[in-house]
């Protein structure tokens, strides 16, 4: 059964907390995070990608830059930008985009539940960009950014979010993306005892995203217990930094797919090709998004065309099943020669956010072809790990995007 913990976190002080608060690291390419660091100098970024602050002759993953990291943190601790809670507690936080809300219970989880497989993973992770994290989180002395978990809907868990909602909040504020984030602290200790019964029900945890952050959080668990080996169980660093959200107010957008050559066709034949695995339907010219599973939209010299799989090349095999493994398995490698999405140059992926209109432009600009796909749902996802199978990369796109600097999870004091 799962383990997630109240902790005591290092937080924004209330007047500082839009100001702190950041996107997660990896959605800015070094250049863009300078700029952001730039333009918003209190932004968290300045800690995650602390190359920010130094100059660009000095490589990302220079130790200099994790000590820049510690240091900057541990300095704005000092300074009052941080404060420190002063004893453990669960935290609500939302997130409103267009209109839509979802909810989570920000805590920590254990990493044995992770090694355990209560934790349960999708996806593969890569080498480098895990030792990145596990510099970032063990010279910090401190996890930065949280994991994003998803668990089956509990009622208990929801009624009190629910009464803990109706006091004022500890946060609340519009971010320039204007996403709003709200936070409340769960303090009452009938209320602490009460979520954390609930999660000892709830038997898997998934990780929606941050597969990365999981991983490096869970390796830097483990050096320390190496270092501690009279360690008990209880201490911090057995802990990662978690928001835990319900199935039920999960979504997942689309993750669609260009590419930069047909592999030698010209848009005619390869349109004959497409035609022969799927059933194909003109559109026009305005975009139009997939309407069901089972159905993609491809883009294609200026049209847009409607693509059904045919029910031969569906099944109820998790990873299989899915539209973006049908599309890669029966297309992209056996026409456009794309053999492995991971590593081939000629295929890029485009997160829902963008909207299809970006998909358009990637067409004009250097792409020959675009795929829109329908999203992954979330009981997908969740069937994938459930059968301890992985799915093919960029199946997944969550918005909105977790904020860094809002709760910082110390691992030793």
């Amino acid at each position: 059964m799962a383990v997630i913990k109240p902790f005591c976190a290092i937080r924004p002080d209330r007047a500082k907390a839009d100001k702190i608060a950041a996107l997660p690291y990896d959605v800015y390419n070094r250049e863009e995070a300078k700029a952001e660091v730039k333009k918003h100098p209190e932004s968290f970024l300045k800690i995650d990608r602390a190359e920010t602050q130094l100059a660009d002759t000095v490589d990302t993953y220079d130790p200099q830059v994790y000590q820049k990291a510690h240091d900057t943190l541990w300095e704005m601790v000092e300074n009052g930008s941080f404060v420190r809670e002063e004893k453990r507690c669960y935290y609500i936080y939302t997130l409103t985009m267009n209109g839509r809300t979802q909810t989570g219970i920000t805590a920590c989880a254990s990493i044995d539940d992770y090694e355990s497989g209560v934790i349960k993973k999708h996806e593969n992770t890569r080498a480098e960009k895990e030792q990145d994290r596990i510099n970032h989180v063990n010279i910090c002395n401190a996890q930065t950014g949280p994991i994003f978990l998803a668990y089956r809907s509990n009622p208990v868990i929801n009624q009190v979010v629910e009464q803990v909602q109706n006091e004022e909040p500890l946060y609340d504020f519009t971010a320039k993306d204007q996403v709003r984030h709200t936070v409340w602290v769960i303090s009452e200790e009938a209320q602490i005892a009460a979520v954390e019964e609930a999660f000892a029900g709830i038997g898997e945890i998934y990780i929606a995203d941050g597969h990365h952050r999981a991983a490096s959080a869970v390796r830097v668990g483990q050096m320390r217990r190496t270092e501690h080996p009279e360690y008990t169980g209880e201490e911090e660093f057995n802990y990662f930094l978690s928001v835990l959200f319900p199935d039920e107010q999960l979504m997942i957008m689309d993750y669609n797919r260009v590419v930069k050559d047909l592999n030698g066709w010209t848009e005619e034949e390869f349109l004959v090709k497409v035609s022969e695995i799927f059933a194909v339907e003109e559109l026009g010219k305005d975009p139009v998004k997939p309407e069901q599973k089972g159905c993609f939209s491809m883009y294609l010299k200026g049209t847009w065309y409607r693509c059904a799989i045919a029910p031969k090349d569906q099944t109820d095999d998790p990873v299989e099943g899915l539209d973006v493994s049908v599309l890669q398995k029966k297309l992209l490698a056996p026409v456009l020669g794309i053999q492995d999405p991971k590593t081939d140059s000629r295929i890029d992926f485009v997160g829902g956010i963008r909207g299809l209109k970006e998909l358009e432009r990637r067409c004009s600009l250097d792409c020959k072809a675009a795929f829109a796909m329908y999203p992954t749902s979330i009981q997908e996802l969740f069937a994938v790990a459930d059968a301890g199978l992985l799915m093919p990369p960029k199946s997944t796109w969550f918005e909105p995007k977790l904020r860094s600097g809002l709760f910082i999870h110390e691992l030793e004091r």
